[in-house]
Parts: C-alpha cells; structure tokens; sequence
C-alpha cells in the first residue's frame, strides 16, 4: 500500500504508511528536509513540518519542567517525571507527534527507559504539554469549528491521555488550558480550566504541582 503527499507542484508517492515511515525515522529523509531541528510530525494523516522552536519557547517549556522537578523536591513522593523530545504514536490512528514535553509517572518512566522505547505509548503519560508557534498553533488548538479536522487535541483525546495542557502564546489568547477527561469516540475532551499568562498555574490532584507564568510572554 502507498501513501500520496499532495502536493500541487510536487506529488510525492510513499513506499509505505506515513505513520509506519514516521516511526521508523525514515520520514524526514525521503522528504529530503534538513537535520537542522526541524520537527515532522503526522497529524490526522496530513504531514507537518515546523521549523525549530524560537528560544522563549523552549524557555517555558523548562519552566513546566522546573515547576514539576520543584514538587519532587518538595515531596519526594512526588512521583512525576518530566520529558522533552520524545515521540509519541499509537496503532491505527493515522498521527505520529512529538509534544513539547510529557509527564509520566516514576513506574512508567522506567518501564519506558529499561525497554529502550522509540515511541513512548500514550497509556505511558498522563500529560502532554504543547506550547504554540505562531506557524503551527492552528495543530495544537481545538479545531475551528469544531470536528472540521483533526488536530493535536484531537488526537491526545482519541489516545485516551488523561490531560492535555495547551499554552497558547498568540496575543489574542495569552492563555494556559488543562484539558482533561477525553473521549475517544469523539476525539475531544469533555472539561477545561484556564489561566491567563501572569496567573499561577495550580494542577490539581494527582499533581499537586504550582507554575508561576508571570514570566511568560506572547509571541
């Protein structure tokens, strides 16, 4: 079976799957892109190619991860762990993403790492964490109208990751969202609380994890 990239200019004829040639790490060379930290992600089928992320992005993204490294400190039963960079694909769903960052438990963390994982399985995390770009927000968002195409929020919810927090840097938003409680069936989470930049973030229970976004700046 093949897979066609439209392209108007340029039609391109895969030799297998996108996601199979994603996973594999094939699918940034057949595509003849740069090893310059571009990202290729598969999002509902459609190939995303985004450029590296500017540095007050990747800045905040370490400030999720400092604020969840402050809690393991402050209790050391704490059991979550913070990841950046990993990818993440699950069976049949036609995505093959790479979030800003992850958060899975201690147990998970190692399961994960003793196996040698690729891919790390959304049953692994209990939060995805993307940060937009003023390139690609449209990806990380719900989409607009709702169902009209398939988006990371969309696929975090059919994978069944119990939370989705989304921080949107566009200056018409300026705002965090913690999705939760998905739906498979309809790719959507069913419940949402937002902070404005500025507000401190309090996760709620099982996190018990507190981040200060006055920092934080729009794109």
């Amino acid at each position: 079976m093949t897979n066609i990239v439209e392209d108007p200019a340029h039609p391109v004829v895969l030799p297998r799957p996108l996601e199979e040639l994603w996973a594999g790490g094939e699918l940034h060379d057949f595509l003849h892109l740069p090893h310059d930290g571009t990202r290729v992600e598969v999002i509902g089928g459609r190939i995303v190619v985004s450029p590296p992320p500017m540095f007050r992005h990747n800045l905040m993204v370490s400030n999720i991860a400092d604020a969840f490294a402050q809690a393991r400190v402050h209790d050391p039963a704490n059991p979550w762990v913070t990841v950046q960079g990993s990818a993440l694909q699950w069976l049949g769903s036609g995505s093959g993403c790479i979030p800003d960052l992850i958060v899975l438990d201690q147990t998970a963390c190692l399961e994960t790492y003793d196996a040698d994982a690729a891919i790390v399985l959304p049953e692994n995390i209990e939060i995805v964490v993307e940060i937009t770009s003023k390139s690609n927000a449209a990806d990380d968002r719900p989409a607009d109208p709702p169902q009209s195409r398939r988006t990371k929020w969309s696929e975090y919810a059919h994978a069944g990751i119990p939370y989705y927090l989304l921080v949107d840097r566009s200056p018409k938003a300026a705002t965090t969202t913690l999705y939760s409680i998905p739906d498979g069936g309809s790719r959507a989470y069913l419940n949402n609380e937002s902070w404005l930049f500025g507000e401190t973030i309090r996760l709620p229970d099982p996190f018990n994890v507190e981040i200060d976004t006055a920092p934080w700046r729009t794109w």
